[in-house]
């Protein structure tokens, strides 16, 4: 029973991210830090507790260096750079060119993150189908391939996928064993997508074409040298480093202080026209963060229990089990409790066939577009969508959706791959 209560604050992180948002708006923007704070600072005290409040914070402060930071500065320059390139223009707006758009997003999705993708996509997705009454056809796909399950193929495309590499998986390890899956998924949803806009564009009056135009750069510039800078923290090993009686490995350190860097030049370079056409703003990303910093704080207790817990290891069971609470939850969460539960040994789990990692994997990226709490970027595109005037469906209407179109192929994907 006192460790069911030790996990009582991780609950309410979830809990209150879950309900609070649809149920009082207005409170949950004014009042999230306090609400969330709460949660951790409960946390800590049950840990002062049971082991002293030296230990605990020191275990907080722990957490907060050697896994939170380098997790969240990845994602926040992912964002800084995604929402510093501009594009305007192109053939989009017709449906070749609409599904041409979500299967780009699809591949830079594992480029650039889901959040610098959708960031960098959805504006002339929209700005380019603004003639037409019926659009959120084009949305609900693009929170799917886009938002969520375009990350599948590297630790760079979606949280699930980062924290795993930050616990020891392979880098290259998601491109082998999620590209198949990914492809399963994908094709159908591209095809029904295409389908429904050719239908809708017979209705609607053609787009003027305007000439492809790209800018930003050293926004290109600098992702490039991060994406490639950040595979080299599987090989570079120069040791730890004690900051204030936490540690942290110095290849995390380099990242942080190359992702910083890459911060502040896409901030003061970046021309506060491109910006302001992408409607950037760090306020989007001030929710992603305070949940997260939460949910690492809190999330030790569930490790203790899964710890003691006799999960079957049945492929098929994780890769449900794990979309399910992917789905609920959120993706980050999810993976790194089942990776846990898993045993929590990188080099055993990604060692071939990788059955078990494929299932948690697979279930904790391609189940995040089932609601919007699933995955960080679908609530980002949905106020975006709506703010252009989209009427996007409810939390419960827009579940549903998802649920219809994507359960059979979720079963398509269990009977190749997880039976």
């Amino acid at each position: 029973m006192g460790q069911l209560a030790a996990a009582l604050p991780f609950a309410l992180v979830l809990l209150s991210f879950a309900i609070l948002p649809g149920l009082a708006p207005r409170f949950w923007h004014r009042r999230m830090a306090w609400v969330i704070s709460g949660c951790v600072a409960l946390d800590l005290l049950e840990q002062a507790i049971s082991a002293g409040p030296g230990a605990a914070l020191h275990g907080l402060w722990q957490v907060s260096l050697g896994d939170f930071l380098p997790f969240i500065t990845l994602l926040l320059a992912l964002y800084a750079l995604g929402g510093g390139i501009g594009i305007t223009g192109g053939p989009w707006g017709r449906p070749a060119g609409n599904l041409a758009l979500l299967i780009v997003g699809t591949l830079l999705a594992s480029i650039m993150g889901t959040i610098g993708a959708a960031l960098l996509l959805i504006h002339p997705l929209l700005a380019a189908n603004a003639h037409r009454h019926e659009k959120r056809h084009l949305v609900l796909a693009f929170i799917i391939l886009v938002g969520n399950c375009g990350g599948a193929l590297s630790p760079l495309g979606d949280p699930p996928l980062l924290v795993g590499f930050l616990r020891g998986v392979p880098f290259t390890w998601p491109l082998l064993y999620l590209w198949a899956p990914l492809l399963v998924l994908a094709i159908p949803v591209l095809a029904l997508t295409y389908g429904l806009d050719l239908y809708v564009a017979r209705r609607e009056a053609a787009p003027e074409r305007k000439a492809l135009r790209i800018r930003g750069g050293r926004n290109i510039a600098l992702l490039v040298i991060l994406c490639a800078a950040i595979p080299l923290q599987g090989s570079w090993h120069p040791g730890n480093v004690s900051i204030l009686g936490a540690h942290i490995t110095g290849e995390h350190l380099a990242i942080i202080g190359l992702e910083l860097i890459c911060i502040g030049t896409s901030e003061a370079l970046t021309p506060k026209a491109i910006r302001a056409h992408n409607r950037f703003a760090w306020a989007t990303m001030r929710e992603i963060t305070i949940l997260f910093f939460a949910i690492f704080a809190t999330i030790t207790p569930v490790f203790t229990l899964l710890a003691q817990a006799a999960i079957p290891h049945s492929p098929a069971l994780w890769f449900w089990a794990s979309g399910i609470a992917s789905a609920v939850l959120d993706a980050a969460p999810t993976y790194l409790i089942f990776f846990q539960a898993a045993g929590g040994n990188a080099a055993t789990l990604s060692t071939p066939p990788a059955h078990l990692l494929q299932a948690l994997a697979a279930g904790s990226v391609l189940f995040g577009p089932v609601t919007y709490l699933g995955n960080a970027p679908n609530l980002m595109i949905r106020d975006i969508a709506a703010r252009r005037s989209v009427r996007m469906p409810g939390f419960l209407t827009y579940a549903a959706i998802m649920t219809i179109v994507l359960t059979p192929v979720y079963a398509v994907l269990t009977l190749i791959f997880f039976a």
